[in-house]
């Protein structure tokens, strides 16, 4: 009886338990209608032996390795939160990968070192940033949606931009916290702000009710281009 019983309450408790991204990813789907998918993930523990664990798509040498989709792929990215909860109750620790572009957040993207040293240059001038995505390698500035025809005139305008700087727009993507990745965790940098929504009755507004503020694109641009070229070193500093 006693086995029957630890039995049920196991089952019980494995029942109660969420998958480890299904509050994030449905608060980025259906309260911020940012439409994701699941990235493909990682191997197994042990995959690889003494190599550690790589992609889990077919390709031996991937080179974003958990950080993509494959199967589902990108074009099925959605808000809708039955598909949202399906796929992350068959696969509770993919990654969560954002759709950039169209209606959802874009990004710029720098190497981790120089993305630190740029945001507390940007900070330093007063600009008012959004949320910001860190992996070990690389940190990305999430901005409002823009389309690549505005980020071609804003590009063409320049002298000069970091080479090194990195667009996540129209049909591109981006791996959201709190994802696991070949380049190690994803995290917060900046954690997002949600911007609160009046009521239409005129009361107070319900805090984080709304999808996160983000800046415009050239704002971000102009910032981070006058950071690297008043760097004392030329701006080598935001160019690696």
């Amino acid at each position: 009886m006693r086995e029957i019983l630890g039995r049920r309450r196991r089952l019980r408790l494995r029942r109660r338990v969420r998958p480890a991204q299904l509050d994030t990813v449905l608060t980025c789907a259906t309260a911020w209608k940012w439409p994701v998918l699941p990235g493909v993930g990682l191997e197994a523990a042990g995959g690889r032996g003494d190599r550690g664990r790589g992609c889990a798509c077919p390709d031996p040498e991937c080179a974003v390795p958990g950080a993509h989709p494959f199967d589902p792929g990108l074009l099925v990215a959605t808000t809708d939160e039955r598909m949202v909860r399906w796929w992350w109750a068959n696969r509770p620790t993919a990654p969560i990968v954002l759709a950039t572009g169209g209606r959802a957040p874009c990004a710029l993207s720098l190497p981790a070192v120089a993305a630190a040293r740029a945001l507390a240059e940007l900070d330093r001038m007063g600009v008012r940033l959004g949320p910001v995505v860190a992996t070990p390698t690389r940190w990305s500035l999430l901005v409002a949606p823009y389309t690549l025809e505005r980020l071609g005139e804003l590009l063409h305008a320049k002298d000069r931009v970091p080479s090194s700087l990195r667009f996540h727009g129209e049909g591109g993507y981006l791996v959201l916290p709190p994802s696991e990745v070949g380049a190690g965790q994803v995290r917060w940098e900046r954690a997002p702000s949600p911007i609160s929504r009046p009521r239409p009755d005129g009361g107070e507004p319900a805090p984080g009710s709304a999808a996160p503020w983000l800046p415009d694109v050239g704002a971000v641009l102009d910032a981070l281009v006058e950071a690297s070229n008043s760097a004392p070193d030329g701006g080598s500093r935001l160019a690696y």
